[in-house]
């Protein structure tokens, strides 16, 4: 099994390719070593590396990020050989799976519709290049709240890109919208 890596715009995590299907579809973030715990065996697994601080899966990859003090050189050997163990014994990765989609639904009124399709179609998957993913939380009076997740949540250009990049296009499209604001 050969797993690739790339370096993210975030200079505390990097993504892990290990060339096949991690979770499908959907997201699940990490955040902590007890978020992990029940949930996802190979989360666990990785936060049992000396540095590791976060854990996010997508569907091909998975982005680890290390606490600020922690050394790449020293983590990045044992997170290789952990996910290649995992993936090698045929371990699920998670147990319980909760997709951080926006898929829009049928309750979800025309604007908020137009927004999600437009965070799944262009944002979703340009974040996702990154080790990343964006999760609506809601539209109210103009203003879209999203978190950044992965590789994105901490990243020193995450506010450049919800302000330049994902409120220029959404009030491009969607006239409705005069804003969008981060949700930690």
């Amino acid at each position: 099994m050969f797993i690739q890596t790339e370096e993210t715009p975030n200079p505390l995590t990097l993504k892990f390719l290990p060339g096949r299907t991690v979770l499908g579809a959907g997201t699940a973030d990490f955040p902590s070593v007890g978020a992990a715990e029940g949930k996802s065996p190979l989360a666990t697994t990785l936060f049992d590396i000396d540095g590791v601080g976060g854990v996010f899966l997508g569907p091909d990859f998975i982005t680890v990020t290390k606490r600020p003090e922690a050394d790449w050189p020293v983590m990045k050997p044992a997170i290789l050989g952990a996910i290649m163990e995992h993936f090698t014994a045929n371990r699920p990765v998670v147990i319980q799976h909760t997709d951080n989609s926006s898929q829009a639904s049928e309750e979800d009124d025309p604007v908020v519709s137009q927004i999600k399709e437009l965070l799944d179609t262009r944002v979703r998957p340009a974040v996702a290049m990154d080790g990343g993913d964006i999760q609506f939380h809601g539209f109210e009076k103009g203003v879209v709240y999203l978190t950044m997740k992965g590789s994105c949540s901490g990243c020193p250009s995450s506010s450049a890109t919800l302000k330049a990049g994902i409120e220029n296009m959404l009030r491009h499209y969607i006239p409705e919208v005069t804003e969008v604001r981060p949700v930690y």
